[in-house]
């Protein structure tokens, strides 16, 4: 399975790298390709690194203005102009969607692929990781969106939150083998 990860290129603490790290590694043991957008820094180079050293594979998207950052040693690499065409690409080459921790560049590309997904424009798995309860308020507030009325669609359709990389993981294959 490809599975995009969208996730912070920012360096973090352990209690974000040892997370996902373990779930790195259950990726590659498994077999699985990370599709990612691309970076060599941060807890992507954490993601990568371990993805990697586990067996699994490694696709990169990354964009012109950050390419300079781009993984020398993955198995594929692709340098988009620019952010929307990354995005696009990124899912694309993916069978599943997971949401790590991250900024504004991470949510942005979570609300734009739950955006597409809301209207059927993509129906891959979306997860979103939830360590150490990173977005129990991004959570609060797309329920509150769904109860007001503002999703057309319940939240539960859209992203499974799970709170370890293991449920994540169990989730997407339970997704993908009942297709």
């Amino acid at each position: 399975m490809n599975i995009c990860v969208f996730l912070s290129a920012a360096d973090l603490d352990e209690r974000y790298t040892a997370p996902a790290r373990e779930f790195a590694g259950l990726l590659g043991k498994a077999g699985h390709t990370l599709v990612w957008g691309g970076s060599d820094t941060g807890l992507m180079k954490v993601v990568a690194d371990g993805v990697q050293e586990a067996g699994g594979r490694l696709v990169g998207v990354s964009v012109d203005f950050l390419a300079a950052k781009a993984r020398a040693n993955a198995d594929e690499m692709t340098v988009t102009e620019d952010l929307a065409e990354r995005k696009a690409l990124l899912l694309a080459k993916s069978d599943a969607i997971v949401v790590m921790v991250g900024g504004t560049g991470t949510l942005d590309e979570a609300t734009e692929i739950l955006e597409l997904k809301k209207h059927a424009r993509h129906t891959k798995p979306v997860v979103v990781l939830n360590t150490a309860g990173f977005y129990d308020g991004l959570k609060t507030q797309f329920q509150r969106m769904e109860d007001e009325g503002f999703l057309p669609r319940p939240l539960a359709e859209l992203a499974f939150f799970a709170e370890d990389g293991a449920t994540a993981l169990a989730y997407l294959e339970g997704e993908i083998a009942a297709r």
